[in-house]
């Protein structure tokens, strides 16, 4: 190594993502010095922390860290005094400082986020399923759904399965039409992952009569006849019947967040219920 290097050791309990991020992007601040960078991540012994110290004392480098358990961190602390190692905290100075601010104790959590990423990924993926599995896309994909939400045209199946896909869940939606039968694979999967969607007659009738404005077409097609719709009510409440295992849940007249805060509440009443 060129004596005109400098060396710089960042430390983390977790992956060192943040760490290195904060790091680098200070270090654009000084183009002219010769800079080398080494991340020691998910460090969480007293025993990594000294053997880490001693080396950067025999290679005089600078030491930033996050790690978050106060304990390590005094410790952190006192072997870069014992070893004469210029150290800086990036993440527990700031943590106690918001802590005496917002008069709350810190989790002292190591890898939140981490947790964090995860849950975002883990949307991202919900989002795509429902995508691929709308309006009865690929029925293939009805096994590996977390909810699946049935019901006529103009329900509100796409909505609520977008909303419940942002919250994490995998949805797929099934439209249900008098003469045409649903998908085979419909009745192989677990039926209480099964949501039956209904709405009252005036709320579908208006709606339905939206979606043909919306399209251009004339207000009086079949699709918003209100003897039609009529029909297409009696046959569905009747289909529902017959499996008396999936909840009904009624659509008129309400928010898309309140439909599926109902939905989640029987999903995790029936999750309690088989894990008990």
């Amino acid at each position: 190594m060129d004596d005109h290097t400098k060396r710089v050791f960042i430390v983390a309990d977790g992956t060192g993502e943040t760490a290195q991020q904060v790091c680098h992007a200070a270090l654009t601040q000084f183009r002219s010095s010769e800079v080398q960078t080494e991340t020691f991540t998910r460090v969480r012994s007293k025993f990594e922390i000294r053997e880490i110290m001693e080396r950067a004392a025999k290679e005089r480098a600078f030491v930033v860290y996050t790690v978050i358990d106060p304990e390590h961190r005094d410790f952190v602390q006192s072997t870069a005094h014992e070893f004469q190692v210029e150290v800086a905290d990036l993440i527990g100075g700031l943590v106690l400082k918001l802590g005496a601010f917002l008069g709350e104790q810190p989790l002292f959590a190591t890898g939140i986020k981490h947790q964090l990423d995860a849950e975002y990924f883990k949307r991202i993926e919900a989002v795509e399923f429902a995508v691929k599995s709308d309006d009865g896309q690929s029925p293939q994909n009805l096994k590996r759904a977390d909810m699946i939400l049935i019901g006529l045209s103009r329900t509100s199946k796409t909505p609520l399965s977008m909303y419940l896909a942002h919250k994490g869940y995998r949805v797929a939606n099934v439209p249900l039409v008098p003469e045409i039968p649903p998908p085979r694979e419909l009745f192989e999967v677990d039926q209480e992952k099964i949501y039956a969607l209904i709405i009252d007659l005036n709320s579908l009738v208006r709606v339905r009569h939206q979606r043909l404005r919306a399209l251009g077409l004339p207000p009086d097609a079949e699709y918003a006849a209100r003897e039609n719709i009529a029909r297409e009510l009696r046959w569905v409440r009747e289909f529902y019947a017959r499996h008396p295992t999936w909840p009904v849940v009624d659509t008129s007249g309400r928010a898309v967040e309140e439909t599926s805060a109902e939905m989640i509440r029987i999903m995790k009443e029936r999750e309690a219920r088989r894990a008990g």
